[in-house]
């Protein structure tokens, strides 16, 4: 017994331990019957952690994609279609000759050709959108910056509530307002202008009355605009990093100052923004100009008088339900116009605001 224990011993100090080399693989055929770990293999996009061989397909994502780039498209096809309709049927009107629109259209000048018949229209519209831009640009601001910088957080609330609820009365309402209840109070403005300020051209008189002028509309478009405007200063003012705002107080800047330098250069192209679709919404209004308005067809820039201007939509509300082929050809001619300017105010719109991204909030 006792000559077998140091036997025993030594046999088991003489094993040496097998290097690493020569060990078997526990997940390997030599150890095949015990426990194995899960290989996993990377998805098609490269991400590992899906077990299995074969990923499945992001058939969700892919329909999102494929929804999302149809909807991309059909606005272009939108667009290219309704060009396409209005050159087409204005075609007949762009080739027709002054003889031939004076005798088949009742109510076109006599004489005068298509350009010289859209020349005053063009003129009208947009001399009343940007009578509307200046009143209506200062005052969004200032609300906007009421609302986003100093108004208590009840106030601005509630102030921005009444604000936004402007842009859900019907144009037809601006309309009766301005003919009905406006105009009459404007009356002693005007005759003020036209008297004190008539030596300049814009505000020549005397003032007509009624004052169914392009003043009163534009003072009218210029509500009709002024929530949008709003709406959309205000968000890019609150977008203004509060570190910059901090930094602008903690150098000394008073609240104004602080307003100045850090808020208005990075809102700037948000302004910009929102000032091109207010332009927009005022170039396109129909019903309330067409109410207040009393129209001419001239080159005048005397704002206070009636019987002056006219504006694109508003004419052809005015003539299409007694207009010819002929007269609805010309009247899509117009719409042709008004569709170019709308076109060409939104990309130069989209250019400024494209070089201006880096420095402000559009980015």
């Amino acid at each position: 017994m006792s000559s077998s224990t140091p036997r025993l011993v030594r046999t088991a100090q003489s094993d040496p331990v097998p290097p690493a080399a020569d060990r078997a693989d526990p997940t390997g055929p030599a150890d095949a019957a015990g426990p194995t770990t899960p290989r996993t293999t990377p998805n098609e996009n490269g991400d590992p952690g899906r077990t299995g061989t074969r990923a499945r397909p992001d058939v969700a994502g892919r329909l999102f994609a494929m929804t999302a780039t149809g909807a991309g498209a059909t606005i272009l096809v939108v667009l290219a279609a309704v060009a396409v309709f209005l050159v087409l049927r204005a075609w007949p009107a762009m080739t027709a000759s002054a003889e031939e629109l004076s005798e088949g259209i009742q109510w076109f000048p006599e004489g005068q050709t298509l350009l010289g018949f859209v020349g005053p229209l063009i003129f009208g519209t947009v001399l009343a959108a940007v009578i509307a831009l200046v009143i209506a640009v200062p005052l969004a601001v200032g609300i906007a910056l009421f609302t986003s910088h100093y108004a208590p957080r009840r106030i601005a609330s509630g102030l921005g509530y009444v604000v936004d609820l402007l842009a859900a009365i019907p144009s037809v309402v601006y309309g009766l307002w301005g003919v009905v209840w406006l105009a009459p109070r404007l009356y002693p403005v005007w005759t003020w202008l036209a008297d004190n300020l008539g030596w300049i051209p814009l505000f020549a008189g005397p003032a007509s009355q009624p004052p169914r002028t392009v003043m009163t509309v534009g003072v009218v478009l210029a509500v009709m605009i002024l929530p949008i405007i709003t709406a959309v200063s205000r968000e890019v003012f609150l977008q203004t990093p509060r570190l910059h705002e901090e930094a602008a107080l903690a150098l000394g800047a008073t609240r104004w100052e602080m307003v100045r330098m850090a808020v208005l250069p990075f809102g700037r192209s948000g302004l910009i923004s929102a000032s091109m679709l207010g332009l927009g919404r005022a170039l396109g209004e129909t019903m309330a100009v067409l109410m207040i308005l009393s129209p001419g067809f001239t080159y005048a820039f005397e704002l206070l008088q009636a019987g002056r201007h006219q504006t694109i939509a508003a004419n052809i509300a005015n003539q299409f339900p007694e207009a010819n082929p002929l007269g609805v050809s010309t009247l899509i001619a117009t719409g042709l116009a008004l569709f170019v300017i709308t076109l060409a105010v939104n990309m130069a719109a989209r250019w400024v605001v494209s070089r201006r991204k880096d420095f402000s909030g559009a980015n």
